[in-house]
Formats: C-alpha cells, structure tokens, sequence
C-alpha cells in the first residue's frame, strides 16, 4: 500500500500520523473531538504543551509548543494580527527588566534572536506571539513569557496554513 494510502487510513481510524512522510516530524494529524471548534482555528492546550490546527470538523494538526513559564500564562481568545518572516526581535519591557543586558532589538537572522524562522503575532495588543526558536531543546516545556514557541520547521508549516484574523484559543 502507498504511504500516502497508509496514512489516510490510519487517519481515518483515529490515530495520530505525522503529517511529514519520512521524516520525524513534531506534528501529527489527529482527531479533535471537539466539534464546535470551527475549521482554521488554532487551540493551545497549555497543559498538554500542544497547539492544534483544527482543519476539519473532528480533525486537526498537532504541533508541539513551548507555554509561558508559572506566572507567565495567559488564557483566552486572541487574533492573528501580524505574519512576519524571520522578524527582528525587540524585548519587551517585562523581558528587559528581568534580562536588562538584553539589546534593545536584536536583528532578523541573528543567531541570538529568540523569534526563529516566522512569528504569528497575536493581538489585540501584540504582547505575544506564536514563533520559531533559536532554542529548539525548549520546545515542549513551560519556558516562555507567554509565547508560543515551535521548531522552526513546524511554525513555517503553521505560518504557511494561517491568515491574518485567525481565531486563537488558549486553554490550560
């Protein structure tokens, strides 16, 4: 049977595949019981360190994410507001006051910039966002202040499958 065959039907029959064939992939399609979630929606489930791409009623991609650090989280609804290649970072202020040796932006492609390949702002207010990393060993661990950080193969996939006004839930 075809690898792409083997794939659909493992899918059908509810079990989690990567969505990359032979590679090992940190995302997989998989069943999302939660039917109400609409198509195109993005669910992060913080204490599962996951984020879901629901693609159809029942269905989703999963990726895993690095959450906010304890005090760093946040729950609720927000927007894709901003879609950025390989973007500079500026530290906010809660960073800088803990890191105040921190540059005040740190340029696209350096290897000490924390965004990786894309970044998903998500608003209002464009406090946080969904991103690559330059520190892929923490991905899967509560390491953040409040952004969601992937590999940065996987947040080029995302960023490929988003648009701007986007619906972003986040959960516990």
């Amino acid at each position: 049977m075809p690898r792409f065959a083997l794939s659909l039907c493992l899918a059908a029959a509810g079990l989690a595949i990567p969505v990359l064939s032979g590679l090992a992939a940190a995302r997989e399609l998989v069943r999302f019981p939660d039917t109400r979630i609409q198509p195109g929606t993005i669910v992060v489930r913080t204490a599962e360190r996951k984020l879901y791409l629901v693609i159809e009623p029942g269905q989703a991609i999963r990726y895993t994410v690095a959450v906010g650090k304890a005090g760093k989280q946040w729950f609720g609804v927000k927007y894709v507001e901003e879609m950025q290649v390989e973007p500079a970072w500026a530290p906010p202020l809660s960073v800088k006051r803990d890191n105040p040796r921190l540059p005040d932006v740190i340029p696209s492609g350096a290897p000490n910039n924390p965004m990786g390949a894309r970044a998903i702002g998500l608003g209002p207010g464009g406090q946080y966002a969904i991103h690559g990393t330059n520190l892929p060993q923490s991905v899967g661990t509560a390491a953040s202040y409040g952004c969601f950080r992937m590999h940065n193969n996987d947040v080029v996939d995302l960023y490929a499958r988003v648009r701007l006004g986007t619906p972003v839930v986040v959960t516990r």
